[in-house]
């Protein structure tokens, strides 16, 4: 294990620097080997990532291989398909005017690149920004939260097995190790997690001048019509709301329900609720004791009805999902992303307002999430409600597909990443005029 002595992270910080101007990384070759040796030994691990995500957070197998191990694969067998196509510099058109015989786009790598990762999917948001410092001819030091010790500790054995630390290494810690970190000369940083610390990770980047890709979250609403299809309504959103005990950066953070349906809504999706997750240990576990002591203190002091769930077992860290109603914008819940299986819901009866109350309240959640039976419409409200993504009659798919830029704007962060867009994240685009 690498420790977290200045000395080795500075030694390994400068054997990435020495490496990359080695030009070795350049190599579109050495690249896809690097992907290719990645994915055996992520494979290779399966059983290992099983039990720690597990024991980090109570996910189960089928989980795992969904939204961790299947997602990277998945990238990374997107990446090698396309990584030739991609590094193939582009050429430009002639433009009238200029005197040069020739022009071209290339793109070319940052150079040392600093990843840290969050806790509520350890091996996805790791990884995923892992590729694209590797498509993108970059060496990389992650750190792995220190929130999820078990997963962490895979991370690195997969690392460690599979790369020299000159190219790709890992260092473990918490608070005191990310400061250090960030104050070394990285040549670009990748960030997952809340807008306080991502604040703290851009204050540091400006000292050097780093760029920054921020991914970080956000009260994301679901807005429901009165012509919304309630029973496909109610399935995304017990999904969305509550995989992964409500950690997830994307999930709806609360609901905004025409009053018009707001009854059936809750109807039906208490029903759901009841059928699908009833136990107190049915959607996983808490990061911390201390995510569910405070979780717990917000549903002391809301005004709001709790209409179901609200049990809680700190030492397990399992919540309930819970359902609050009678919610106003000014309540304790509305304060901050929730990232717990509590489901505020507010009601609206005139769209124009609701809108205005999301864009003043919360403006530009890292989502936006409309239902209803007339899509034109649906479009219409995205429009005004400026967002990281949108989706219409769905939820977190904006996340899975790497024709997808993913990320936010304003509070909920800044630069995209996904598949060609990961690639993009990752390197200069690098204009080069030849004149013959």
């Amino acid at each position: 294990m690498l420790t977290t002595d200045n000395p080795t992270t500075h030694r390994i910080f400068n054997a990435q620097k020495y490496f990359f101007k080695t030009g070795v990384t350049k190599s579109i070759s050495f690249r896809k080997k690097s992907l290719q040796k990645l994915k055996q030994s992520i494979l290779d691990h399966a059983e290992d990532l099983y039990v720690a995500l597990d024991k980090d957070l109570g996910k189960s197998k089928d989980l795992v291989d969904r939204t961790e191990i299947g997602r990277v694969i998945s990238e990374l067998d997107f990446m090698l398909a396309h990584l030739d196509e991609w590094a193939t510099p582009e050429a430009v058109p002639e433009y009238p005017g200029t005197t040069f015989s020739e022009a071209f786009i290339e793109h070319e790598a940052f150079g040392v690149s600093y990843i840290i990762g969050p806790f509520n999917y350890p091996i996805n948001l790791v990884f995923c920004p892992l590729l694209g410092a590797i498509v993108g001819g970059n060496t990389a030091i992650i750190k792995p939260s220190e929130l999820t010790p078990e997963s962490a500790r895979v991370i690195e054995k997969i690392i460690t097995s599979t790369f020299d630390e000159e190219y790709i290494a890992v260092i473990q810690g918490g608070r005191e190790e990310n400061t250090y970190l960030l104050s070394l000369p990285f040549d670009f940083i990748f960030f997952t997690g809340s807008p306080a610390t991502g604040k703290i990770v851009m204050a540091a980047a400006a000292k050097n001048l780093t760029p920054v890709i921020l991914e970080l979250g956000g009260k994301s609403p679901f807005i429901v019509l009165s012509d919304a299809d309630i029973d496909r309504t109610v399935n995304m959103l017990t999904f969305g709301r509550f995989s992964n005990s409500g950690q997830t950066c994307v999930a709806p953070d609360y609901v905004l329900a025409h009053e018009s349906i707001k009854d059936i809504l809750l109807s039906k999706l208490l029903e759901k609720i009841k059928a699908t997750m009833p136990g107190i240990d049915a959607i996983g576990k808490l990061v911390s004791e201390k995510q569910v002591e405070y979780l717990t203190r917000l549903l002391t002091y809301t005004k709001g009805e709790i209409i179901y769930g609200g049990q809680a077992n700190v030492a397990t860290r399992h919540m309930q999902a819970t359902v609050v109603t009678e919610v106003n914008w000014h309540d304790v819940l509305m304060r901050n992303e929730l990232f717990g299986p509590i489901l505020p819901v507010l009601t609206f009866t005139d769209i124009d307002n609701a809108i205005e109350s999301i864009n003043q309240y919360h403006p530009k959640p890292l989502a936006a999430y409309v239902f209803t039976n007339n899509t034109e419409q649906g479009k219409e409200i995205t429009s005004r409600i400026p967002s990281g993504d949108a989706i219409i009659n769905g939820v977190m798919q904006q996340a899975t597909s790497p024709y997808l830029p993913f990320g936010g704007t304003g509070m909920s962060g800044m630069g995209e990443y996904r598949g060609y867009y990961s690639y993009l994240a990752f390197t200069h685009r690098k204009s080069v005029v030849i004149n013959k």
